[in-house]
This record gives structure tokens, sequence and C-alpha cells, in this order.
């Protein structure tokens, strides 16, 4: 069973890329965005951070359809602490991985100039990247440079996950 978390900071690719390897590896694929509160929506959509009682019950929620989803599930979350990845581990009932988009600021700033109808402001991206805590050192995590195409990153990504989680 793969549990798998597409994470990196807004306009990293992370719905496009999660869906991708969803349909590559045949799994349920959900938008991490949709479980968040309202209130979150509201706050980040006026361009104010979320604070980490923001992010709780949202991770929370992330959790528990990871641990319901018995043939395996892609998720797509920002997961920019270390302390909300290892919420989501602890949540999710078995092995986690997590994909990481990572990128230079220049390329981050293009992608989200180019998206439309997305809550998300392109003046939140300093503050993401300003929270990030790159997850070196972390068990089950590949890292991957958006600079790359979508196509090249799912790729070497389900390439990835198959020798790590089979």
């Amino acid at each position: 069973m793969m549990r798998i978390i597409v994470m990196g900071v807004s306009g990293s690719g992370k719905t496009s890329v999660g869906m991708a390897i969803a349909e590559s590896l045949k799994l349920p694929f959900l938008e991490g965005d949709t479980l968040h509160p309202q209130g979150n929506i509201d706050k980040m959509a006026s361009g104010i951070p979320l604070t980490d009682d923001d992010r709780w019950p949202w991770l929370d929620a992330i959790g528990t359809e990871l641990a319901k989803a018995q043939s395996g599930l892609v998720v797509s979350c920002s997961a920019l602490k270390i302390n909300y990845r290892d919420r989501l581990r602890d949540k999710a009932g078995g092995p986690l991985a997590f994909i990481f988009l990572d990128g230079s600021i220049e390329v981050l700033r293009g992608h989200m100039s180019q998206r439309t109808g997305h809550f998300m402001p392109l003046s939140m991206l300093d503050s993401q990247i300003a929270t990030l805590e790159v997850p070196n050192d972390e068990a089950l995590v590949y890292r991957q440079d958006v600079v790359n195409s979508v196509d090249d990153i799912v790729k070497a990504s389900v390439n990835w996950l198959r020798e790590e989680l089979s």
C-alpha cells in the first residue's frame, strides 16, 4: 500500500504532479487544500499566513484520510515543517512517503503567476518559503526540482516510490 504526500510551497506543482502520480499508480488523489476549514482559506486569500494552530485541524483531517485509505492514496499538502510531516506520519497509520517539490523563487513565482482560480495569492509565497523546513535526512523523502517537466518529475518519482515502497 502506498500513502504519498506531494509536498512543497505554493506554486510548486503539487496538484499537477500529485494527480499524475496517482494516475500512474492507479491510486486515488486528494487535493489537500479541499480539507482546509473555510477560515483558513479566507485568511490565505486575504494574504494572512496561517499559524500552526490554524494548520493542526487541517493536517489531522489529511492524516485521517490517509489512515482510511486501505488501497493507498496520493495527497497534495504543503507539509512545510518537520513537525507537520511528523504529525502526518503519526496519523497516517503506516509508512508515508513524501515527494518534495523544490525550486528557485523565480520558477515558483512563474508557476504561480500562470495559474488561475486559486485562493493563494502570489504575495503568500515569501511567507511559505520562510516557513519551509527542508526535509533533509528524513526517511522516505524524494526531492524533485520543479524546473523539470511534470512528466519527468512524475516518472522519476514513480520509479523511486516503486523501489522504496514495494
